[in-house]
């Protein structure tokens, strides 16, 4: 079939005429004005606005916060007795954009977000239509994109029952505790290999619970790198205005052929990634389940229900799946901070051993009957979820209808959203905020102790991440374990001089700090015989791999 450019042409240009009418419609028609931001231009609006590729999207939406607002007052200077020199003070907790008729509303201040998506969750627990991650990569079935409906509802009941609080989290110490110490045996072996190492026991613990699933003990394990290669497109392809499809959906019926049509080729090779690491896992569970030598799991569970249609069994598929993208990539994310924040504090980790040394002691590992007995530990587990934000900016949520906010309009279509690093970096409520500093937490210098990140990082609302107990369970035992036998420190480079870690973190909607190296040891050989205990009473089992990968998709 032959296409006429011109045709093309005109669809483009018929479609950017509908989206300003749209946002022309909306301007001139709302009962208050939108929040401030910076003027648009016609036909565009703030397309020039959003972030630029490999730019902190956080950072770039927090300078929102300086630049647009209310004036909160006029400070005068006299010059001389015939001119004066004036400043206006500005805040800008609050802020929009507009680009082709779709409205972004940055939060940058965390009472809002309260007000806004806690106080009145009714309004903006949805998601945005998210073209190119949510329909043509395919993340739309997963819980974090999942509309605000009947099928997101069935995912919170299944997942909750399992994950839902502490008490249900409980039912996997065993399982975490024994992976946090292969983590620590593999570190002893290949201590060069940490960051593969925690991506393996993130890995190791979400499957066995999703999908009971067994990993390669040692060598990199075919599901894990799948996993690990779908939540890096996850985070590329959710974050707020960075593919023009999701602000012009007419896009994505253009051919391919026409220049700046890439983005159509990388969603079908990201679709069958993300269609493999959905499907194989549930062909594996089903099979095992057929031998009667499953292993029990999420999965198992509600398959043994029976008598699911295609639509239930969707729904198993895609929530199982919903727990590993919310749970792997936010621990390894949070792991990988706090050796990087060991490596640039080194008094931090100093402190924190002198408290295990003295309550736990040196001839076994802590767990997590430990914990109440190790505020300073907690308090590192805090500054690790507040110094830097797994998801700096938290997944867009939606208006659902028109609402007003302190005089300013949220139109029906608006997307919220929540910039969590801005929060965690206020010092209204965190002093030194760039600082790493457990001890905020615990009270010093007189202050009371400063606000709690489990209550910012994990999301707001209806749409608080389910596995946020499990995440914090894993994490607070991996940074107890690690510090009782290792000693974290920088390393020297080929010419004898220190390397310098540089605190820097990539940008996407799951954010990680750029590779770094360092050099972890054990703390002494009696430290290294209890971390190779392992194998003697917890010997690795055997792959599952082999099985899995027998089935193709």
């Amino acid at each position: 079939m032959t296409i006429d450019v011109h045709n093309v042409l005109y669809i483009a240009l018929a479609g950017l005429a509908v989206y300003t009418v749209k946002s022309l419609f909306l301007s001139r028609n709302s009962p208050a004005p939108l929040p401030p931001g910076p003027k648009g231009r016609v036909f565009i609006g703030n397309l020039g606005d959003l972030p630029r590729p490999r730019e902190q999207e956080w950072i770039h939406w927090y300078k929102h916060k300086d630049l647009y607002g209310k004036v909160l007052s006029v400070i005068h200077f006299f010059m001389t007795s015939d001119e004066c020199f004036y400043t206006r003070v500005f805040q800008g907790p609050i802020s929009s954009i507009t680009t082709f008729g779709q409205t972004l509303i940055i939060l940058n201040d965390q009472r809002i977000a309260f007000d806004l998506l806690e106080k009145r969750s009714s309004k903006y627990s949805s998601r945005p239509r998210m073209i190119f991650g949510g329909e043509m990569v395919g993340w739309g079935k997963t819980l974090v994109a999942q509309q605000y409906s009947d099928r997101f509802r069935a995912y919170r009941k299944n997942i909750h029952a399992i994950l839902g609080s502490k008490a249900a989290v409980s039912q996997f110490n065993q399982l975490q505790n024994v992976e946090v110490r292969r983590f620590l045996l593999r570190t002893l072996e290949d201590p060069d290999k940490l960051l593969q190492h925690i991506r393996t026991t993130a890995g190791a613990i979400i499957l066995k619970i999703s999908h009971g699933y067994t990993i390669e003990p040692r060598d990199r394990d075919p599901l894990v790198d799948l996993a690990d290669e779908v939540l890096d497109h996850f985070s590329r392809s959710a974050v707020a205005g960075a593919w023009l499809v999701d602000t012009i959906p007419f896009l994505k019926y253009l051919p391919s052929w026409l220049p700046g049509m890439s983005f159509k080729r990388i969603a079908a090779t990201w679709n069958k990634a993300l269609t493999r690491l959905v499907e194989q896992p549930h062909a594996f569970v089903k099979q095992r389940m057929t031998g009667g030598v499953h292993t029990p799991s999420y999965t198992s569970a509600l398959l043994e229900k029976g008598n699911l249609d295609p639509e239930e069994e969707d729904i198993v598929k895609w929530s199982a799946q919903s727990l590993y993208s919310g749970g792997a990539d936010t621990t390894v994310s949070a792991l990988q901070c706090f050796f990087l924040a060991m490596l640039v504090y080194p008094e931090v980790q100093a402190r924190a051993q002198e408290e295990i040394d003295r309550v736990v002691g040196n001839d076994r590992l802590p767990g997590y009957g430990d914990r109440e007995e190790l505020p300073y530990i907690n308090a590192i587990v805090k500054e690790v979820l507040r110094w830097h934000p797994v998801g700096p900016l938290a997944f867009p949520h939606m208006a659902t209808e028109d609402g007003i906010y302190e005089d300013y309009f949220i139109p029906k279509g608006a997307l919220l959203i929540p910039n969590i690093w801005c929060f965690t970096h206020d010092p209204k409520h965190h002093h030194d905020p760039m600082t790493f500093k457990p001890e905020r937490f615990l009270g010093i210098d007189g202050r009371a102790p400063e606000m709690d990140p489990h209550n910012l990082a994990f999301g707001f609302g209806r749409r608080v991440c389910p596995g946020r107990e499990l995440a914090d369970a894993t994490i607070f035992l991996a940074i107890a374990q690690t510090l009782a036998v290792f000693n974290v420190t920088k390393r020297l480079g080929d010419d004898g001089h220190v390397i310098e870690p540089k605190v820097q973190f990539t940008p996407g909607a799951i954010s990680h700090p750029t590779e770094f190296k360092l050099s972890v040891k054990p703390r002494s050989e009696k430290a290294a015989t209890l971390i190779r205990s392992v194998e003697e009473e917890h010997p690795f089992m055997t792959s599952d791999a082999k099985t899995l990968l027998s089935f193709k998709f």
